[in-house]
Parts: C-alpha cells; structure tokens; sequence
C-alpha cells in the first residue's frame, strides 16, 4: 500500500503542470493560466468567471458555454461579483446586448 502510494506521488510530480484552455463564444481557445477562475454556486446564470486583471479580460460560463470580454474594469468585475443578483448585473452591464460592442475583442 505504501508503495503504490509513493508511486503514485511521484508520477504526479513528474507530470507536467498543465493550464486550462476553454473555447469561447468567438471559437477560439483561451488559455486561462493568467486568469482567477471563481465557481459560482449562488448563480444560475453565471456558474464560472474567471477574471485577468492585468489584461482586463474576463471569462464566464453562461448556459455551458464560454463567452470572453475585453476591457472590462476591475471594479465593474468586483461589482458583478458582489452584486445581489450576479446574473441581473451581467444581463444589464456587460453582456453584449446590453453593452453592445463596449467590451469586444479585437483580436
């Protein structure tokens, strides 16, 4: 038992440390290494976001699939997350409809 153990332990320190990729909305992959991923358990619109703040892009599962935003401020990202209705303030201010091309990206 100690053994397989200690074998196991050390095929994972050997494996390679690997980012996770999602495909966005715009069918292309983004690597979410940069990124403070966020499992959201008290919304049914938003279930992940994921948030880099140096580039200012966010990432968020909406009904199972990945959109991404450019340009969207650090403080607009902590007002989605502690707004009282997480999915409310992302329909109003940050979805597409809403906020039209406002947080594209140009890439």
């Amino acid at each position: 038992m100690v053994r397989a153990l200690t074998l196991l332990l050390a095929q994972l320190a050997a494996a390679p440390i690997v980012s996770e990729t999602v495909e966005t909305g715009e069918l292309r992959p983004t690597d979410l290494a940069t990124f403070e991923c966020r499992d959201i358990s008290r919304s049914t619109v938003l279930p992940r976001v994921c948030y880099d703040r140096a580039q200012q892009n966010l990432v968020v599962a909406v009904d199972g699939r990945y959109d991404r935003y450019c340009a969207v401020a650090a403080e607009t990202v902590d007002s989605l997350l502690g707004a009282p209705s997480m999915g409310q303030f992302f329909n109003r201010n940050i979805k597409r409809e809403a906020a039209g091309s406002r947080y594209d990206c140009r890439a």
